[in-house]
């Protein structure tokens, strides 16, 4: 099976076919019920195992479907499963400029794999006064569909976003789809060799009872390359997550913890500091892999 073969379109048909919800298939195949959304959404393929045992699900109510059906165009598969083909839906960045959407496309297929990886966040705490600092744990890497997705985790939420590296960024945006929370990020790419650590702004909702809004500079560190199968992601990300989230002040470096928690505000201002949040390109902690080392 190609992975440009427009897979997650082929097995929403086949759910259609099959009437049942995708909770459902997922229990029938042993699997969570994201990593079928992941499928149909086309930012990720079954392993072989999986597709073999879908390809029996399917069999079970079509008999004489095998595994070669799922290569056919998809009006012939639609007959084959005796469902209507689905119109054209419209792209899942419809939101972004035609022109910005080709930028990202294009930079994500020359650079997107320097920014794949397992990444561990450390950002200031908003409700632990203990442990000034949290950290998050994220897999990113580039989906068949071209784009660069990730699965963020810390606590009890699971993000899944998109990010869409233009104009010397890379702009994320994520959601848990449990509680809802939005987190949008703003980091500084490099420019060659694979990134090691990011530096950005992030932008969330905190999950108190009204849900305050929180913004913070935060940085990516890698630490780890990803799993050669992508089914074994969502194993990774769980096993990051056993560790503890909550960070103390002596296990941050300093240089991190003074771009975490900088001294902004009029009193700093007038004594020469920033007034807002900001991250001033020339002082970003961004940076790449040296030369002759690790790529």
């Amino acid at each position: 099976m190609d992975v440009d073969d427009g897979f997650g379109a082929k097995l929403a048909l086949a759910i259609k076919a099959l009437s049942v919800s995708r909770s459902r298939l997922a229990h029938e195949l042993a699997v969570d019920k994201s990593a079928v959304g992941r499928w149909v959404s086309g930012t990720a393929l079954p392993s072989a195992h999986n597709l073999e045992r879908l390809t029996q699900r399917v069999a079970a109510t079509h008999p004489g479907f095998t595994m070669a059906d799922w290569d056919v165009a998809l009006p012939a598969l639609a007959a084959r499963l005796g469902v209507t083909p689905p119109q054209a839906a419209a792209p899942d960045v419809d939101w972004l400029a035609p022109g910005l959407m080709t930028e990202a496309r294009a930079n994500t297929a020359m650079r997107g794999g320097a920014y794949e990886g397992v990444w561990r966040t450390t950002r200031p705490s908003a409700d632990n006064a203990g442990a000034p600092f949290v950290h998050d744990h994220m897999v990113q890497r580039v989906a068949p569909d071209g784009l660069l997705r990730y699965r963020l985790g810390v606590f009890g939420l699971r993000f899944h976003g998109i990010g869409l590296p233009i104009q010397g960024q890379l702009f994320s945006i994520a959601s848990d789809t449990v509680s809802g929370v939005f987190i949008f990020s703003i980091v500084k790419a490099v420019a060659r060799r694979k990134a090691v650590v990011l530096d950005g702004l992030t932008l969330t909702c905190l999950r108190n009872t009204d849900g305050d809004i929180v913004a913070t500079p935060c940085i990516f560190e890698r630490v780890a390359d990803l799993p050669p199968d992508p089914a074994d992601d969502d194993a990774v990300l769980e096993r990051c997550m056993r560790a503890s989230s909550f960070a103390a002040a002596e296990a941050v470096d300093p240089a991190y913890a003074r771009r975490l928690l900088p001294d902004i505000g009029p009193a700093a201002h007038a004594a020469g500091g920033e007034l807002l949040l900001l991250m001033r390109f020339a002082e970003s902690l961004s940076r790449a892999a040296p030369i002759g080392g690790r790529d």
